[in-house]
């Protein structure tokens, strides 16, 4: 092949699906490599798909090569907290060791840029709960961990390699959907507050924990930075495009700068339901949760010159709430 193509693992998965959709508007090749464990075929919209996993040496190795791979976005991983700290080992083995493998194969094959998924767990409890990129990173989870091994991977290869450079996104907490309802956050089980929430108000579940009221938190309640998929995803077009202007490998925060508790996203859930009351059960605190994490963000806008569009809490809450109401009209979404 003469032209040249963009590999996005995980990109059938909630934010890999809106960064592959956002590529394939502007015109970029593409192609998906996605184990479908948590992802769904229909949502990359006709990219070209590769079911298989990060961790197959043989299978990467073809697919950079059949491909004439020069830049991976790499989104494939496990993402649940408490899940990472009940099975670790489950965590080190697909987040780490399986991204291990793809940056052999990336060395091997010349890829020359490289994005990667991160994420604001790699700062543990920051001070005052708010992360800067020069924060110490002292992560309370295995899922905080082993994205943090993964960072210190891509940062030694690159120093070792004359060709790869990379920009690494550390995520706050993502929300929402596509505005324009061509895709979503479509796991059932997903643990991610804005989702479950609408979920609830859906009556797709039966009631909303709230996991810890007693944090040193105007509330009592987790405080966190919700940012949109969308603009997330733009982020990730934006590091491409730095990169591909000669941009020095960089980290990045992902996130708006401020942040909302857990009661404040219910009461919006409410509020873009209706009025009507969401069924609510407090429970403790949850393993490996810190009380408040929100982005010092400038330096992303100052580096790649990203402006995030749907920086508003009740556009998020209402594109997550449009979703859920287009997955019970055609639950074939979610069959793979």
């Amino acid at each position: 092949m003469s032209r040249s193509s963009i590999l996005v693992t995980g990109g059938a998965g909630y934010i890999g699906s809106h960064t592959v959709r956002q590529l394939v508007e502007r015109g970029e090749r593409v192609v998906v490599l996605d184990n479908l464990s948590t992802g769904y075929r229909s949502a990359v919209l006709g990219t070209p798909l590769i079911v298989g996993d990060t961790g197959d040496r043989d299978l990467v190795a073809r697919v950079l090569q059949d491909h004439a791979i020069d830049t991976v976005l790499h989104f494939a991983a496990h993402t649940i907290v408490p899940e990472s700290v009940s099975d670790p080992l489950k965590y080190y083995r697909n987040n780490t060791c399986a991204t291990h493998n793809l940056l052999e194969r990336c060395d091997a094959a010349g890829v020359r840029r490289f994005v990667f998924s991160s994420t604001a767990a790699v700062y543990g409890i920051p001070a005052e709960g708010l992360a800067r990129e020069d924060s110490p990173t002292l992560p309370i989870n295995p899922y905080g961990a082993s994205k943090l091994m993964s960072e210190w991977m891509l940062r030694d290869l690159a120093a070792a390699s004359s060709k790869l450079r990379y920009v690494v996104l550390r995520y706050f907490n993502v929300a929402g959907s596509d505005p324009g309802g061509r895709i979503g956050h479509s796991a059932p089980t997903a643990t991610l507050l804005v989702k479950v929430a609408c979920q609830v108000a859906a009556g797709v579940r039966p009631s909303l924990s709230i996991f810890g009221t007693d944090y040193p938190t105007p509330d009592g309640t987790g405080v966190r930075d919700y940012i949109h998929v969308e603009d997330l995803a733009s982020a990730h077009l934006s590091a491409l495009d730095y990169l591909q202007q000669g941009g020095a490998s960089t980290t990045l925060n992902c996130g708006y700068g401020h942040g909302y508790s857990v009661r404040e996203v219910v009461k919006m859930v409410e509020r873009v339901n209706g009025g009507r009351a969401l069924p609510v059960a407090e429970s403790p605190r949850r393993a490996g949760d810190p009380p408040s994490l929100v982005a010092h963000a400038q330096r992303i806008r100052e580096v790649l010159g990203w402006v995030p569009r749907f920086d508003d809490l009740e556009t998020i809450v209402r594109s997550q709430m449009d979703w859920e109401h287009r997955l019970q009209r055609e639950p074939g979404l979610t069959r793979n």
